[in-house]
């Protein structure tokens, strides 16, 4: 009897871990989200580096590759690397040569931080080019300013995010309604999301309880929901009918809000020039120049 051979890129692998993942142990679950997240880390980090990152011990990682019908890690880690190669040629080589050069250094200045900081972001912006899927924004554009109420939920990490898609939808004339946690009401108030709604929701690791139960039952309910997270086996992706999952790249944050704020702006001026018919320059007005 023959074996299948394992995934031979880097598409097929990511489809087979999303497969076995409900089957797979915690720790094989923990690892499989974090290939998910950090495919650039996967490619260029040894093995013994991201297991680290991790707090899982090295030969976990060896063994997850084995379940998969690989060798080893190292067999695994080539279609992250043949990935790598075929994205932003160049781009991944300057952002690790600059953050080699800072860490060689012994005392950070303000401006070293700073540097830093902007390379580990530019980072993650560049990911939103190669891996968010242009058709997958332009439906959640259609379905967000064509839907009668957008409901909004997001908390942590996640809270400025929605609160800035409130604000930039509102600014392009859609009817948001936030879904507060205050007061305790944001799963009643979920409650009363109809047909015609849609929910866009954020949330990202360490996933926020509230969040990830209000997505489940606003899903049991056949309400379309667009949800932002950080990995496409977020708690998030079952329910939702689209899922935006934006990378975290290594850096003085390491949990950043640039690349998901950047899609967050996308998405919103998407849904203006829709709502306007500029599909060419759309414009979301402020605060201020409204009440000029």
């Amino acid at each position: 009897m023959t074996q299948d051979l394992p995934p031979q890129d880097y598409e097929s692998l990511i489809r087979l871990i999303h497969d076995r993942h409900h089957n797979m142990s915690k720790t094989h679950q923990q690892i499989a989200i974090y290939l998910t997240q950090s495919p650039n880390d996967i490619a260029v980090r040894s093995v013994n580096a991201i297991a680290q990152s991790c707090n899982i011990h090295a030969s976990s990682f060896v063994r997850f590759a084995q379940s998969l019908g690989y060798d080893g890690f190292k067999s695994l880690q080539m279609l992250f690397q043949q990935r790598l190669t075929t994205a932003a040629p160049g781009f991944e080589a300057r952002t690790h040569a600059l953050k080699q050069e800072l860490k060689s250094r012994d005392d950070l200045s303000g401006a070293d931080l700073l540097r830093d900081l902007v390379v580990s972001d530019a980072a993650s912006v560049q990911s939103l080019i190669d891996e968010i899927n242009v058709t997958d924004l332009a439906k959640a554009a259609e379905i967000i300013s064509t839907a009668e109420t957008v409901f909004l939920l997001g908390q942590l990490r996640s809270a400025p995010i929605i609160e800035l898609i409130r604000y930039l939808l509102t600014m392009a004339g859609k009817k948001c309604v936030m879904l507060d946690p205050s007061g305790g009401l944001a799963t009643h108030i979920a409650r009363t999301i109809g047909p015609k709604d849609v929910l866009l929701a954020v949330s990202f690791r360490f996933y926020a309880n509230e969040v990830v139960s209000i997505v489940e039952e606003v899903a049991a309910l056949n309400r379309v929901i667009v949800a932002v997270s950080d990995s496409t086996l977020s708690p998030l992706a079952k329910s939702a009918h689209i899922l935006f999952a934006t990378q975290e790249h290594p850096g003085p944050l390491s949990r950043s809000l640039t690349a998901p704020i950047c899609l967050a702006q996308a998405i919103a001026l998407a849904v203006a020039s829709r709502i306007q018919n500029n599909p060419n320059m759309p414009a979301i007005p402020s605060v201020t120049s409204t009440n000029k």
